[in-house]
């Protein structure tokens, strides 16, 4: 099932072989969609295998953040992968921001992206947390709106 899995999609705990992975992968995926949506430039990170796809995210979210969630779970990158992924520091969302998009980013939406692309799937929104997010807020009133008429 896995290999059919679109890389650009694919979390860091299965391009660091983290055998243990639940449906936060899902809310990561979901993160790289709304990434790519947002910022209008799809795939967000774009990978051209399972390493370079690693290397990608890091240049985004920073090595040290990188070597923090490796750490947590006791991982190793081998060393040809840890220096292909080389030292990045994180680069803030506003980079990515131009003419062509900044009408669909809001601070709304800087943030759910923000908590949904994490390396540590602990740290991501769950679906239901996501669902309460304030980014939807104006879908829930319309939402509770057309349930009231």
């Amino acid at each position: 099932f896995l290999s059919l899995f679109s890389r650009y999609f694919k979390g860091p705990e299965l391009l660091v072989d983290l055998q243990d992975y639940d449906y936060s992968l899902d809310m990561w995926s979901l993160g790289c969609m709304f990434a790519g949506m947002i910022f209008r430039k799809e795939p967000f990170f774009y990978g051209h295998d399972n390493h370079d796809q690693l290397v990608k995210i890091a240049k985004v979210l920073g090595t040290d953040e990188l070597n923090a969630y490796l750490n947590k779970y006791h991982l190793e990158l081998d060393p040809q992968l840890d220096a292909l992924v080389g030292r990045h520091s994180r680069k803030p969302w506003s980079k990515f921001i131009n003419a062509d998009n900044q009408h669909l980013v809001s601070p709304e939406a800087i943030d759910f992206l923000d908590k949904l692309l994490r390396y540590d799937h602990q740290d991501r929104l769950t679906a239901k947390e996501a669902m309460g997010h304030p980014y939807f807020s104006q879908v829930r009133a319309a939402e509770s709106s057309r349930m009231r008429t």
